[in-house]
């Protein structure tokens, strides 16, 4: 198949479905606004085709262009990524018969921001006639902002579990470890688990267990407009020795941060984080989670049995969880083995990759 991605060339998913797709021997065209091109040898294989104008007048802009090229390459497939931008896009160039991937933010967060985008957003997702959603949540969400009958493909974007795998020998034995990677972005709900882990803390050193308290550590990895404020509610806790933010983390060393954890920490505090990626490769490396109940990150927890679920924005409920998730080591490898089993069954990355082409190879018929 000759397979036309309309999508943000810059963005590490984008380049992941391009990859992957190209592995298995297919032509792989990424059509991109010109801001948003990656050129890399990594991508070697893999047409990038920059649209000329950028984003985000680019969306409305590069509309002729997209058109022309798309008919010029006589495309199999053609996949438009995210619902707002790109959807635009693909709407003005007329691929109706396109297949629409729908990311997050696009549908959770987007429409609700005014007038325009809400009509915006409803008209993208009706003009489409294949839609897919990397989760059932968002996928419910997208029926809840337009009537369709038909069904939407759940394409979750899943981990490598040869390279995403528990690691032996890399845990400190000295310290507990707790450990989040995410970007530090007010959705999530960062400061809720820095203050539930400075609340933990405190819990311990009040019931005279001053030396398990003393042997607790949080790492944070990521980078993100927070980092400041952040930072200084670090250092008003006098947390500085204890808590550390860490900065950016190439993705090919994550496997081996998060082998240094004993227990991984998500709480997002919004909805658009409709899958949750970080806890997808968390549970992969065998490590057990504490979670909010944000739509994807609930999904996820719920369908391995790989954590357990506390109330978005409830730092008491985080720092139990938390508590409970250090004093039972029993739990700890419960849900360490259950996670791990439930990553290999549902988000093996090769499996969800091998799904994707058979929804290609289906709508190409």
């Amino acid at each position: 198949m000759k397979i036309a991605l309309i999508a943000a060339g810059n963005s590490i998913h984008t380049q992941r479905w391009a990859l992957a797709l190209s592995a298995r021997g297919y032509e792989v065209h990424v059509i991109t606004c010109i801001n948003h091109v990656y050129r890399s040898d990594r991508l070697c294989g893999i047409t990038i085709k920059p649209l000329r104008y950028s984003a985000p007048l680019g969306y409305y802009l590069n509309a002729s262009e997209l058109k022309a090229y798309v008919k010029q390459e006589k495309f199999d497939v053609v996949n438009v990524h995210y619902a707002s931008g790109y959807g635009t896009l693909g709407r003005l160039a007329g691929l109706s018969n396109a297949l629409l991937n729908v990311w997050g933010s696009d549908v959770y967060t987007y429409p609700y921001q005014g007038l325009f985008n809400m009509r915006t957003i409803k008209k993208n997702l009706k003009f489409y006639k294949y839609l897919a959603s990397t989760s059932k949540c968002m996928a419910e969400q997208v029926k809840k902002l337009v009537n369709r009958d038909d069904d939407i493909y759940i394409t979750p974007f899943g981990v490598d579990v040869s390279k995403f795998k528990p690691i032996e020998g890399l845990k400190d034995n000295n310290i507990f470890l707790f450990g989040t990677v995410k970007t530090l972005s007010p959705k999530y709900g960062i400061e809720q688990s820095i203050n539930a882990f400075v609340a933990l803390y405190k819990r311990l050193c009040e019931e005279g267990q001053s030396d398990i308290a003393e042997k607790l550590r949080y790492e944070i990895y990521g980078k993100g407009e927070l980092y400041g404020y952040l930072s200084d509610i670090i250092r008003s806790a006098k947390m500085s020795e204890k808590i550390k933010l860490m900065g950016y983390i190439p993705n090919n060393e994550l496997p081996l941060i998060y082998n240094k954890f004993d227990v991984s920490v998500s709480v997002s505090v919004s909805d658009s984080e409709s899958f949750g990626v970080a806890i997808v490769e968390a549970m992969a490396c065998g490590l057990p989670c504490v979670v909010s109940d944000a739509d994807g990150l609930k999904e996820v927890v719920t369908q391995t049995g790989g954590g357990t679920i506390v109330p978005k924005g409830d730092v008491a409920a985080t720092s139990n969880a938390m508590y409970d998730m250090l004093m039972s080591k029993e739990k700890r490898v419960e849900y360490g083995k259950k996670g791990r089993e439930g990553v290999i069954k549902y988000y093996d990355w090769e499996k969800n990759v091998d799904y994707m082409v058979s929804i290609y190879e289906e709508i190409n018929k």
